[in-house]
């Protein structure tokens, strides 16, 4: 690259004006809060502020009816966040003149506590909401997702978030484009501290008041929730302080305001309106609010929980009355305290039918199918590696427990490091292992994996540097966390990047066996001088058989026939095998001879084992996957037969081009899409006719 010396003539161009796009936002509520409490304005006047207790009470109530339809929910965000978001939300509608939005961009980078931003809105009947809307909080009929998602909720969402850090730097773009178009208006965005450990979030610290500071942006306020809590434990202990990055905010050049506890609402109140004025009487400053919180603050044993309740405690609502009396000290308002019993209630009744069904059910006549989280395999294998001497070491970033590596690391407590929420480091590190000649292992969620570590994945193959990842939760798997945890491009982000495998097993037995030659190759090939290539793994995050035939064989690259017919091949991988197996054993009782086959190894066509297959079924194929039906494993299989000169026809059940959104379970999702057993079966006769 060399320096732009090219010469371009001004040119003449009607004023820069914005599109005129009409606010979806709902307005500004006319009533106020229904549970509320007081405090003092600057100039000594009562305000009216939403109570934050009834916001932490609204959160574990909804969040039951949440665990209920079998949804993971959140709790330590919420409750620590309570405060600053009642003091927040009590200045933006006390806008006056104008619409609320048309004064300021609200914006909520710490996705897990959107839920308590629901909450409180519905406290003040904000878009027409009510308890009863919480109620629905993650199913497939609401709108209030896991994590905050313009696509389905435009009335109460400016910017979607979720991956966390990533609704910083377009607070940011909101700020510049504001001072652009000319407009008043004042930009808030919350952030967490985990959050800021994300790349995106410190490229925006620094980028925020560098081109303030050049006059480039409208006023913008960043309220950062300092607890030392992510989700897996405390972020000092398990990776590092953050203490360091909050105190060079002021040499960045923020104008820095610290709050020394985040759950006094008077002093809050205070600072978030110092704050809003400091930032509209100098835009060249922005503002961070520095406030101490404590994760799951209210309740005594989430705020000691070592992730301070991240996730919600309570399974069912056999305790939820005195999680929500906890929360009131011991006197909860009537209408919360019924709520609660009758949640108990129905927990009651639940267990006693359970019971009455286990008393009246004969025994079982065979036992259970064994089974287990495909990812347990995959430690499985590592440890294998590990105590056959392979030099595995494991780079995580905060979700272990969640991605399944956290039983490499406690068997082997010496070979692991966490570099906190960062997962682009987190790549980019065991790209410095691999090549100091380690075998690294890295894991996080599916789309934080493809999105976040795309690039570094890249340069560690571009650097002769092979890692192996751990990708979970992938597809519609992650059901309630919503579209912004659903990856749905993650074999097409990664199947292209050169000397790169991309592998979706099934079960848990072969993704221990796969796991294991990964990590073997791997080694071997570096030994003998060869760059090795990395191998990136994904995986679901629901229990399945620990295997799919008895006595199965795993073999490198090759695909796996589980039954052999003559009419149509029907081929699955990762968490939607088991529908292609479903689909040939009913295909069977029809008279339809069906051969099923498992593809783990999606940019890697088993080209012999297909084209028998194909040839033998007369061209007649049908696949299915939890992904875009874009670039994913059908398209990769399509292409590479016709590349090989093999004639067949083609049905793909995946992904039509949507997003997802928050479901209580996968299953309503693969519903919604056409991703079933019958839709299957429905493709094979398709075909078989035609």
């Amino acid at each position: 690259m060399a320096a732009d010396t090219s010469v371009a003539k001004p040119v003449d161009a009607p004023p820069l004006k914005p599109l005129v796009l009409k606010s979806k936002l709902a307005s500004t509520p006319r009533h106020a809060p229904k549970y509320s409490v007081r405090v003092k304005n600057a100039a000594g006047q009562e305000v009216v502020v939403a109570c934050p207790r009834a916001t932490r009470a609204l959160v574990a109530l909804m969040d039951v009816h949440a665990v209920n339809g079998g949804a993971a929910c959140h709790w330590g965000g919420p409750a620590a966040f309570a405060e600053m978001m009642a003091a927040i939300h009590s200045i933006l509608f006390s806008t006056t003149g104008r619409e609320w939005h048309e004064a300021f961009n609200f914006i909520n980078d710490a996705g897990h506590a959107e839920n308590g931003i629901y909450a409180l809105r519905s406290n003040y009947g904000f878009d027409g909401m009510t308890f009863d809307t919480l109620k629905g909080f993650r199913s497939i009929a609401s709108k209030l997702t896991g994590h905050g998602e313009a696509h389905l909720n435009p009335e109460g969402v400016l910017m979607s978030n979720g991956p966390l850090g990533s609704a910083f730097p377009q607070a940011q773009g909101l700020a510049l484009a504001d001072k652009v178009a000319g407009r008043d208006r004042v930009t808030l965005c919350v952030i967490s501290d985990g959050a800021s450990m994300e790349g995106e979030a410190k490229e925006a610290f620094a980028a925020v008041p560098g081109l303030a500071a050049k006059g480039r942006m409208n006023p913008f306020v960043a309220l950062i929730s300092d607890n030392d809590t992510k989700l897996s434990g405390r972020i000092t202990k398990d990776s590092f302080s953050m203490q360091p990055t909050f105190q060079s905010l002021a040499a960045l050049g923020w104008n820095v305001i610290p709050v020394s506890n985040g759950h006094d609402l008077q002093a809050v109140y205070l600072a978030v309106e110092r704050g809003i004025a400091e930032a509209k009487a100098q835009p060249a400053k922005p503002v961070a609010l520095w406030i101490k919180t404590i994760k799951g603050y209210g309740v005594k044993s989430t705020e000691e929980n070592a992730a301070g309740g991240h996730g919600f405690p309570l399974a069912n609502g056999e305790k939820i009355v005195e999680f929500v009396a906890e929360i009131y000290g011991g006197q909860p308002p009537e209408e919360f305290a019924n709520w609660a019993k009758a949640l108990r209630v129905d927990w009651e009744q639940k267990e006693a039918a359970k019971k009455a069904k286990a008393a009246t059910q004969p025994p079982a006549a065979a036992p259970a199918v064994k089974k287990d989280k495909v990812q347990s395999g995959l430690a499985k294998g590592a440890i294998r590696a590990a105590v056959e001497g392979y030099p595995v070491f494991s780079i995580s970033s905060d979700v272990q427990g969640s991605t399944g590596i956290s039983s490499f690391q406690k068997s082997l407590p010496d070979r692991f490091v966490e570099v906190g929420i960062a997962e682009a480091n987190m790549v980019s590190v065991a790209a410095g292992f691999s090549k100091a000649g380690f075998v690294p292992i890295v894991d996080t969620f599916g789309q934080f994996g493809v999105t976040k570590g795309n690039l570094p994945l890249t340069m560690a193959a571009l650097s002769q540097a092979p890692v192996i990842a751990m990708f979970s939760h992938v597809g519609f798997q992650d059901a309630a966390d919503g579209a912004s945890h659903q990856a749905t491009t993650y074999l097409a982000a990664t199947s292209a990047i050169p000397h790169t495998a991309v592998i979706a097993p099934s079960c848990s037995d072969e993704a221990e066996a796969l796991m294991y030659l990964a990590i073997r190759r791997i080694a071997e090939d570096r030994k003998a001088g060869k760059d090795g290539e990395s191998c990136v793994f994904f995986v679901g995050r629901e229990n399945y058989p620990l295997c799919w035939a008895e006595g199965a064989r795993y073999e490198w690259a090759k695909a796996q026939v589980l039954q052999t017919g003559n009419d149509v091949v029907l081929v699955g991988c990762g968490p939607l095998l088991s529908k292609a197996i479903e689909a040939g054993k009913k295909l069977a009782e029809r008279g339809v001879s069906a051969t099923v086959i498992n593809n783990p190894f999606v940019n890697r066509i088993d080209l012999p084992t297909f084209t028998d297959a194909v040839k033998r079924c007369s061209g007649r194929l049908v696949t299915i996957e939890d992904h875009q039906v874009v670039a994913g494993m059908g398209a990769q299989l399509s292409h590479a037969l016709s590349d090989a000169g093999v004639a067949h026809r083609v049905k793909t059940l995946g992904i039509h081009g949507e997003f997802g959104q928050s479901a209580y379970l996968a299953e309503e999702l693969y519903q919604r899409h056409g991703l079933t057993t019958d839709k299957m079966i429905e493709a094979a006769l398709s075909l078989i006719k035609g």
